[in-house]
C-alpha cells in the first residue's frame, strides 16, 4: 500500500490515508516457523516489489521442544538467507543480525534499518537472536522436559565463548530485563551514571506494584458485572422454586457467564416446576442470548451503513439493439468504467497484468491504467491474498486475482484465518474489503475444472461468496461490492468467458443484490436449484423437460454466502412441494449446505411431497476431456433424468 500511496501521483491527495507512502509495515515470526512455505513466499515477493517491509524474526532456538538444527539449514535464518539480500544493483533485502538482550545494539540496528526501508523502500529482516524463554512455550507445559540437559555459553564482551552453563540457567544470565538493567548501570554518558542500582530496585518494586494493582483493577471490572448478573439469576431461581440450582450458582467461585447461563437453563427445565414461575426466568435467558451474541458472535459480516446487504439493486439496462458479445468483453468494459471512476481500484494476479488475465477479462487495461493499478505477480497464491488484505486495510480497493479456483486451496489459510475473521475479531473495528477475483467449474482437466463450493463455505463464514452464472451477473456483483465494505469471492464460470450475452447499457452502475436468488424460469413442476456452470445446464434441461410437459421452477442462488436471506426459494416449494439441488461439488459439498439452509433455516421440509435431492459430481476428481468431463459432472441427461425420477415419486 505504501508503495502504492507513493508512487501513484492520484492518490497523493489522500492523506486520510497516507503520508505519501512513508508507513512501514512491521512483521514477526519465530524463527521456527520461518520452516513454513508462507514465509518464503513473502520474503520473495517483498524482494521482488521493493516495498517497506520490515520482518523480525526472534529466534529462540527453538520451535516449542523441537531445536533449530530440525528446523533451519545451517542453524541461521540470515545466513541460509543471504542469496535473498540486496546488493547495489540488485532487488532484494537488506538482513540484518542482533542480540535479543541487547539493548543499545537492538536501538541501533533498529533505528538504521526502519529508517532505510522507510525512505528507500526495500524490505529488511532482522534476525533477533539469542531471544531467552523463562517460561518456555507456555506455562501450560513444563519445557524442563526437554531443555534440562541443554547448555549454551557465556560468551565474553568480544563473543568468545567463556563457560558452559546449562540452558535453563543461561536463561537467567541473559534474559532482556537482566542485561537491560546491566546496560543502564554501566552507561555513562559525560562520565555519569543515569540511575543507581537502588534507584533501578526502587522502579521495579513499584513496576510490580502497578501491574498487580492493574490486575486486580481489571480483573474486578471483568467480574462485577458478572457478579450482578449472578445475583440477579439467584434471585429469579429461588423466586421460582429453585434453590438448590440458586445456592450452587452463588457459591460457584470466579463464576463466568457460562455458568450464570447454565444456572438459568437448567432451572426452565427442572422437574416439578411450573412454567409461570419461571416466566421471569426465560425473560432473562432471552435477553441475555441476545446480549451475549453481540458479545461473542456479532460482526461476522459487515454489520455498519455500508454492507453489501445495504447497496440498492440497480437493474440491468440494455439498448434496443444491443450487441451480443463474449462474455469476457462484459467483465473487461465493466472493470474499465469501475477504473475510470476509483482512483483507489487496482487489481493483481498471476497473469492479470501484460496479458490481460488467461481468459482476457483485463484486456488492455493495464496498457490504460498502468502497471500500479494493473499488475502481474507471480505464482505465489498465498502472499497474492496477504497483500489483498494489506492493501484494503490501507483503504485502496484491491482485487486479488487468483487465476483458478482449483488454486484457491493456496491461499486459503489467510483467507479463512485473517480474511473471514477481521471483522469478527475486533467486533467490526477492522475492516479488510478484500475481492478475490477466480474462475472455476467445469473446463476439461483434473487441475483446473475443480468446484470445491463445499470447502469454500465451510472455510469462508465472514466472506461473501458470489457465485454468478454469466459475465453480466459476474460484473453486477463486482458493482455492487465495491460501493460495500465487505470481503468477498466472486468465482466467474469458466465456460462463459466467450458464450456470447448482451451487452449492457449501464456498465459499472447496474447492481446484483446479495443474498437474493432469482427465479429465472416459473413452473409448477418442481424447484430446480443450481448455480454457477451448472446453471446452465440446469436451463439447458428445463427446455427438454418442458417438452414433455414438465414445467420446473428454475432458481439461481447467486450467491452461497450469505444464502437467500429473504427465503425466496421456500416460497417456490409452496407452489413446486419437490426439490431437486444440482451442482458440480462432490456428494454432500455445498449442496447439502444448500439442503440444511432450505429444510432446516427456511423450514422447508413441511411443503415436500417427495423427497428433497441432489444431483452432484462425482467423488473423485473431474475426468481428462469431453468424455471425462461428461461422466464425471452432472449433465443434461443427469439433470432431466433426476426431476423425472422426482416427480414421479
Amino acid at each position: 500500500a505504501s508503495k502504492h500511496f507513493r508512487q501513484d501521483e492520484a492518490l497523493h491527495a489522500h492523506t486520510h490515508l497516507s503520508d505519501r507512502g512513508n508507513e512501514v509495515t512491521f512483521a514477526t515470526i519465530g524463527d521456527a516457523s520461518t520452516s513454513e512455505g508462507p514465509f518464503w513466499e513473502t520474503v520473495n515477493a517483498a524482494g521482488v516489489l521493493q516495498v517497506p517491509l520490515a520482518i523480525s524474526v526472534w529466534d529462540d532456538g527453538w520451535g516449542i521442544s523441537v531445536s533449530k538444527d530440525h528446523q533451519t539449514t545451517k542453524g541461521s535464518i540470515s545466513t541460509v538467507l543471504q542469496g535473498f539480500a540486496k546488493e547495489d544493483d540488485t532487488n532484494g533485502l537488506r538482513i540484518y543480525r542482533v542480540k535479543g538482550w541487547d539493548y543499545a545494539a537492538l536501538n541501533r540496528t533498529y533505528e538504521e534499518a526502519i529508517a532505510r526501508c522507510r525512505e528507500e523502500h526495500v524490505p529488511c529482516l532482522i534476525h533477533v537472536e539469542e531471544v531467552t524463554q523463562p517460561q518456555g512455550h507456555s506455562t501450560s507445559g513444563s519445557h524442563e522436559r526437554y531443555k534440562s540437559n541443554v547448555t549454551d555459553w557465556i560468551r565474553d564482551k568480544d563473543g568468545h565463548p567463556k563457560e558452559e552453563v546449562p540452558l535453563l540457567e543461561w536463561y537467567k544470565i541473559y534474559d532482556c530485563n537482566v542485561k537491560f538493567r546491566e546496560w543502564i548501570l554501566s552507561f555513562r554518558p559525560g562520565g555519569e551514571a543515569i540511575a543507581t542500582a537502588e534507584e533501578l530496585d526502587a522502579i521495579e518494586k513499584q513496576a510490580k506494584a502497578d501491574v498487580r494493582t492493574a490486575q486486580k483493577a481489571a480483573w474486578k471490572a471483568f467480574q462485577d458485572e458478572i457478579k450482578a448478573e449472578v445475583e440477579e439469576v439467584t434471585g429469579l431461581l429461588e423466586a421460582a422454586g429453585c434453590g438448590e440450582l440458586a445456592n450452587g450458582l452463588r457459591n460457584t467461585m470466579d463464576p463466568g457467564r457460562k455458568d450464570v447461563m447454565s444456572a438459568a437453563r437448567r432451572g426452565l427445565v427442572t422437574p416439578g416446576i411450573g412454567t409461570a414461575s419461571l416466566e421471569s426466568v426465560q425473560a432473562w435467558v432471552d435477553r441475555a442470548l441476545i446480549d451475549n451474541a453481540d458479545r461473542y458472535g456479532s460482526h461476522l459480516y459487515s454489520q455498519s451503513a455500508k454492507s453489501c446487504l445495504n447497496v440498492p439493486e440497480v437493474p440491468v439496462e440494455y439498448a434496443p439493439d444491443a450487441e451480443e458479445v463474449d462474455g469476457r468483453i462484459i467483465i473487461r468494459d465493466n472493470f474499465r468504467a469501475l477504473f475510470e471512476r476509483e482512483p483507489l481500484l487496482l487489481t493483481f494476479g498471476e497473469d492479470t497484468g501484460k496479458i490481460g488475465d488467461v481468459n482476457q477479462g483485463m484486456e488492455g487495461m493495464q496498457a490504460r491504467f498502468g502497471e500500479l493499478r494493473v499488475s502481474d505477480t507471480g505464482i505465489r497464491e498465498n502472499t497474492i491474498i496477504g497483500q489483498g488484505i494489506g492493501l484494503a486495510l490501507r483503504g485502496l480497493r484491491p482485487v486479488a486475482e487468483i487465476q483458478y479456483l482449483d488454486y484457491l486451496l493456496y491461499g486459503l489459510q489467510p483467507l479463512s484465518d485473517d480474511l473471514a475473521t477481521v471483522q469478527w475479531r475486533t467486533k467490526g473495528g477492522q475492516k479488510a474489503p478484500l475481492i478475490v477475483r477466480t474462475r472455476g467449474h467445469r473446463l476439461e482437466g483434473v487441475w483446473h475444472s475443480g468446484s470445491p463450493m463445499g470447502m469454500i463455505t465451510h472455510s469462508l463464514r465472514g466472506v461473501v461468496v458470489c457465485v454468478p452464472r454469466n459475465m453480466q451477473q459476474a460484473a453486477g456483483m463486482y458493482n455492487t461490492l465495491l460501493q460495500a465494505d465487505d470481503p468477498a469471492l466472486v468465482i466467474e464460470c469458466l465456460n462463459a468467458y466467450r458464450s456470447k450475452e448482451r451487452m449492457p447499457a449501464n456498465l459499472g452502475d447496474f447492481t446484483v443484490p446479495i443474498g437474493i436468488p432469482e427465479v429465472v424460469r416459473e413452473g409448477d413442476a418442481l424447484t430446480l436449484v443450481s448455480y454457477g456452470s451448472t446453471f446452465t445446464i440446469c436451463a439447458q434441461a428445463a427446455d427438454r423437460l418442458a417438452e414433455l410437459g414438465i414445467h420446473v421452477e428454475l432458481v439461481d442462488v447467486r450467491t452461497l454466502l450469505p444464502f437467500d436471506r429473504e427465503h425466496r426459494i421456500v416460497e417456490s416449494l409452496k407452489k413446486t412441494n419437490r426439490l431437486l439441488v444440482v451442482d458440480e461439488d462432490v456428494p454432500g459439498g455445498a449442496s447439502a449446505y444448500i439442503l440444511q439452509q432450505i429444510l432446516e433455516t427456511q423450514d422447508g421440509y413441511r411443503w415436500l411431497d417427495s423427497t428433497p435431492t441432489t444431483l452432484t459430481a462425482k467423488a473423485h476428481r473431474p475426468a481428462y476431456g469431453t468424455d471425462g468431463d461428461y461422466f464425471s459432472k452432472p449433465s443434461v441427461e443427469d439433470v432431466v433424468e433426476k426431476v423425472m425420477e422426482v416427480v414421479r415419486e
